[in-house]
């Protein structure tokens, strides 16, 4: 019981924020990504929160969505980094293909990880398997919090308030799930695949590193 209460406890300040740690994450989006708008800021920290943008069912779509990536990305049109984490918290990792295509890990493990993450975004809060995602509203006012503290810090982002409420209008309907800006896909060509942070950390951060030394 004590053990369980202990889990719990710990998911729940994992989740927890602050002003100072927003405007940190904030602050270190802009600088990695200068031609970010509020819609990218808006996606990182949905993706720490929710997992990747749909649950998966068809694991041979996905593959072929993925080796179709994997054969039009050419290793200069990458960003230099090998993975990143998501949001405020970083309870998920953008792994990016760059990893597959200069061989540090084979293409069936991104595609493995990517899709138990997609599967286990409910177990990460309530420390359970579960296909289930936490709720729209959750998010919803997590994302409140978050751009509350990001309205105060006057940034001058492009389209602030168009993106705002786009973002508020797609709430409002029970979604959540949003494309980068053509800006930020323009200058950054993201290409990554979500993986929660356990797996990550346990499964190819290690491959990663064995690949880098």
């Amino acid at each position: 019981m004590k053990k369980t209460i202990f889990v719990v406890l710990a998911m729940l300040y994992a989740f927890t924020l602050s002003a100072q740690d927003i405007q940190g994450f904030v602050a270190k989006q802009m600088q990695t990504y200068p031609k970010s708008r509020l819609l990218d800021i808006y996606k990182s920290c949905f993706q720490d929160y929710m997992g990747a943008e749909h649950l998966v069912s068809d694991r041979q779509h996905v593959k072929a969505y993925l080796d179709e990536e994997l054969q039009m990305t050419s290793l200069d049109s990458l960003m230099p980094w090998y993975y990143e984490p998501c949001g405020v918290n970083g309870q998920f990792i953008r792994v990016s293909i760059r990893a597959i295509k200069e061989n540090m890990i084979a293409e069936d493990i991104l595609l493995d990880a990517f899709i138990r993450s997609a599967r286990s975004a409910e177990g990460r809060l309530q420390g359970k398997n579960s296909d289930k995602r936490p709720t729209v509203e959750s998010w919803r006012d997590r994302w409140h919090k978050i751009v509350g503290t990001i309205d105060q810090m006057e940034l001058n982002l492009p389209n602030y308030q168009q993106d705002r409420a786009f973002i508020d209008s797609i709430l409002s309907v029970g979604k959540y799930a949003i494309s980068h800006s053509p800006e930020y896909r323009e200058a950054y060509r993201p290409h990554y695949r979500i993986v929660e942070k356990s797996i990550f950390e346990n499964e190819i951060k290690p491959l990663i590193f064995c690949k880098t030394k």
